[in-house]
């Protein structure tokens, strides 16, 4: 029998495994090495305003909780898809209460670029006058759906889709998590399928861990291990897991690489890009008129 209690048993693999600390923190080395700017300022505590920029599941709201817990900073959260200026000010009220105390606050707003124009400027007054530091998180160009008054006040920091590497580490910590949590039983998953899940994740921790958790759930358990096996782990990536937003900046990224792949005469590029666009659910019919238009342009 497990340890874990029932309210345990019902928060996802990805929200348990989500890092506690800079240390545990898993990719992002192009911004979080030790010798770069933003490692050295959560290791001092120094908190300042940013936007982080990045795909679903490349750690933007772990890095936020990281670097309000680093400083020890009152944390308070936003979803601009359900928040408005009232939402705002009750918050700004809240931070005046914790200055008050001797203690920082740190607003951490998911889907920033969601906020019109006058919810992003309820911001800008407090941020300027250090009642908050602002942590942004988006997966679109901030310079395209983010004021400039904002943007002057803040740094933005590029996430990039975790490397293959990087969710290998996270499937084995993962693993190695629930079989503590199993009572003595053994996770069995072979190297070759903790790579097809890997890459099946599409850079995607959160991804790879959903995919690993329902893989684990459809595993069959005996006395003493739970194996996943190659049939449980095909099952489970009948599902399409590639990353693609309709309207976003993926979708004219990979419209454009289709587009280059065909100018630049290589076929294999070309057959890639299309796969993987019908695969994330591109509507063929958008394709099939880009491709008459790159006929008439290119050929």
């Amino acid at each position: 029998m497990s340890h874990k209690s029932v309210a345990e048993d019902v928060i996802p693999l990805a929200v348990r495994m989500r890092p506690q600390d800079i240390a545990s923190y898993i990719g992002q080395q192009h911004i979080l090495g030790k010798d770069k700017p933003l490692y050295r300022s959560i290791e001092a505590g120094a908190l300042h305003s940013m936007i982080l920029w990045g795909p679903p599941g490349t750690g933007k709201t772990t890095l936020a909780e990281i670097i309000a817990r680093s400083s020890g900073a009152h944390i308070e959260r936003l979803s601009a898809v359900l928040s408005g200026v009232k939402d705002i000010r009750a918050v700004v009220d809240r931070a005046r209460y914790a200055q008050d105390q001797g203690q920082a606050t740190v607003v951490f707003v998911d889907e920033v670029h969601r906020f019109n124009k006058s919810q992003q400027d309820a911001f800008l007054p407090h941020v300027e006058q250090g009642l908050i530091v602002l942590i942004g998180a988006t997966t679109e160009n901030p310079s395209f759906e983010l004021n400039n008054a904002l943007l002057s006040r803040a740094r933005v920091y590029v996430l990039k889709p975790l490397a293959h590497e990087d969710l290998l580490a996270i499937i084995d910590r993962a693993l190695a998590a629930v079989e503590a949590d199993s009572d003595g039983m053994s996770i069995h998953c072979d190297v070759a399928l903790r790579e097809k899940i890997a890459l099946a994740s599409d850079g995607d921790a959160r991804s790879c861990l959903n995919i690993l958790e329902l893989a684990l759930d459809l595993s069959e358990d005996t006395a003493q291990e739970r194996c996943i096996t190659e049939a449980v782990v095909a099952s489970v990536l009948q599902q399409s897991w590639r990353r693609f937003d309709k309207q976003g900046d993926q979708f004219y990224d990979q419209i454009s690489a289709l587009h280059k792949s065909v100018r630049g005469s290589n076929p294999d590029a070309a057959l890639y890009w299309l796969c993987r666009m019908l695969d994330g659910g591109c509507d063929p019919h958008y394709i099939i008129r880009r491709v008459i238009r790159m006929a008439s342009e290119d050929i």
